[in-house]
């Protein structure tokens, strides 16, 4: 079995020695024909296998066969590398350069806020809606209870595509095509962009809102109170109190502006609250009849209420951020710490 063994091991340093020597695909092609072709050293032994003692030759079999698909393995590697190089070759690369990292991203701050601010109001049963930025007029004002020559237009300072074709500056729109489509009871958000002629450290053109609308019979401000101090609980903490002072919306009678305890300083005053210890957050109050009345819902019958809040004001208050546009400069600096 020893001038087996010897045999064996001489076809392989004959072959593993030729391949180191190869420089092309062709010669390893060759190389593999020279040992594992038809008229292969390899293969011929292999056939002369039945030539040995009968006991040497189960052991002789195995090992020469071990040693073929060792071969084949190393020819068919070599081959692969030549390939890999010449294609580096042809296209300029250098293989032998250590891989760039894939940086992974993260969601935008505006984003985070406003995933956060939905999952509490779906909690609460709410169902979102999305709609149309670019808006008619109709649905941006008039079916709001603000008519062309309403003052209240003033507020809101707006870009016209054309006379009767808007950005819309608000999403207040989706809870009049909801209440065209859905009978009572309704209870809704609509996240989205707006856009406002308007641009400082507090506002910007394009910015992203929230509203919601909740309508069934014998809905009172009382559960208007619930539902927004549940979310300034939940979006900041159980300790952070809400105020309602009242106000003027078109939409809404009787409205209000919404504060919330101011989070830097608790209450005492400094210069984030104007000393005031109250950040004012969104607007809010029970839907005014003249809105039901133009989706034909029974004013008798049916209540509701309605808030909006800008979700950009609520991240800077919860990330303690004091130029909004910051979220907009794409400065990968401060999105890193999101």
């Amino acid at each position: 079995m020893n001038s087996v063994g010897n045999i064996l091991e001489q076809i392989r340093s004959d072959a593993m020695e030729s391949l180191a020597s190869a420089s092309d695909e062709k010669s390893i092609q060759d190389l593999q024909t020279r040992f594992l072709g038809r008229k292969g050293s390899l293969t011929r032994f292999l056939r002369n296998i039945s030539d040995l003692p009968k006991d040497q030759r189960p052991e002789a079999g195995k090992s020469a066969n071990i040693l073929k698909n060792k071969l084949e393995n190393a020819f068919q590697d070599a081959i692969k590398t030549i390939q890999q190089k010449n294609l580096a070759q042809e296209s300029g690369l250098d293989i032998t350069l250590p891989g760039r990292p894939i940086f992974s991203g993260s969601k935008h701050p505006l984003t985070l806020m406003n995933q956060e601010i939905c999952d509490v109001f779906t909690r609460l049963g709410f169902e979102i809606v999305e709609g149309p930025e670019v808006e008619l007029d109709y649905y941006n004002f008039e079916a709001l209870n603000i008519p062309k020559d309403h003052p209240a237009r003033d507020m809101q300072d707006t870009f016209y595509i054309s006379d009767n074709v808007v950005l819309r500056t608000h999403t207040s729109p989706l809870q009049i095509r909801t209440m065209e489509k859905c009978k009572p009871p309704v209870r809704i958000i609509a996240p989205g962009k707006v856009y406002r002629c308007d641009s400082d450290i507090t506002h910007t053109p394009m910015f992203q809102q929230i509203e919601g609308l909740m309508v069934d019979e014998n809905i009172h401000f009382g559960h208007l109170k619930g539902i927004l101090t549940t979310l300034v609980h939940q979006i900041f903490d159980d300790h952070t109190s809400l105020r309602f002072r009242p106000s003027f919306f078109p939409f809404t009678e009787p409205s209000a502006e919404i504060d919330m305890q101011c989070v830097m300083c608790r209450g005492n005053g400094c210069r984030v609250c104007s000393q005031t210890g109250w950040l004012e957050i969104l607007g809010a109050g029970m839907v005014h009849p003249a809105v039901f009345e133009n989706v034909q819902y029974d004013t008798d019958k049916y209540t509701g209420f309605a808030f909006g809040m800008g979700i950009e004001r609520i991240a800077m208050l919860k990330y303690g951020i004091d130029d909004i546009r910051k979220f907009y400069d794409n400065d990968i600096r401060f999105l890193n710490q999101f």
